[in-house]
């Protein structure tokens, strides 16, 4: 099995070189580079095309959020962003998901935690299942206003499809998708790949930012 590639950014060394032994420990993942700030990140990214980008919000010069949309929106590169944190209500996460980020994680994440995370966002899943996910879009979303444009492109859904979009906000899994509509779970995966395609989104986590800012579910019980 091929390795995950991986790239650390982060403007303090000794987080780097902490998560670089953590995952350096892993057999199934390499850490391939460090990058000290977002515009470094960037361009080690090009350079080296990691799998996924472990990407500290805030740092110097250009930030993550930045470097985080200039990854996820080169037409050349697969490469997945998971974002690092140190508190979970971060208006700054927020802004790198809606950016293209694939989830987030707390820096005082476990070193299991850390590899999972890695080996989910690398396999094309988004972070989203953690309450905390659901929780920060809610709040963020909020005090905005539903959006005009994006609420046309959602017309294109068919009502199976918006309902499966709906259900992806509130952080369920294909599988409790499946079961909650009583279908096979290879339906919803063709419903999601199809609500990813004709909203022109990358991932279920930026599904779920589009369903909470246009409307299609309201932020409750926060």
């Amino acid at each position: 099995m091929t390795p995950i590639r991986v790239l650390i950014a982060d403007d303090q060394m000794m987080v780097r070189q902490g998560f670089t032994v953590l995952l350096g420990a892993e057999p199934d993942i390499d850490v391939v580079g460090q990058a000290v700030d977002g515009n470094d990140a960037v361009a080690k990214a090009g350079e080296l095309r990691p799998d996924v980008v472990l990407m500290d919000i805030r740092m110097p010069g250009a930030d993550g959020i930045e470097a985080t949309s200039r990854i996820t929106t080169d037409p050349a590169s697969d490469t997945k962003v998971l974002v690092l944190t140190t508190f979970d209500l971060d208006e700054y996460v927020y802004e790198a998901l809606r950016a293209g980020a694939s989830g987030f994680l707390l820096k005082d994440a476990s070193a299991h935690q850390l590899a999972e995370a890695v080996r989910v966002v690398a396999a094309g899943d988004a972070l989203l299942a953690p309450n905390i996910t659901k929780r920060l879009i809610a709040e963020f979303t909020r005090i905005h206003t539903p959006q005009a444009p994006a609420k046309e492109r959602a017309t294109n859904l068919t009502e199976r499809e918006t309902e499966v979009l709906a259900l992806i906000a509130q952080g369920l899994s294909n599988a409790e998708i499946a079961s909650h509509l009583v279908v096979a779970e290879q339906t919803i995966k063709t419903h999601v790949s199809r609500i990813l395609d004709k909203l022109s989104l990358r991932d279920r986590t930026q599904a779920a930012v589009f369903a909470y800012e246009t409307g299609l579910v309201r932020p409750t019980g926060y």
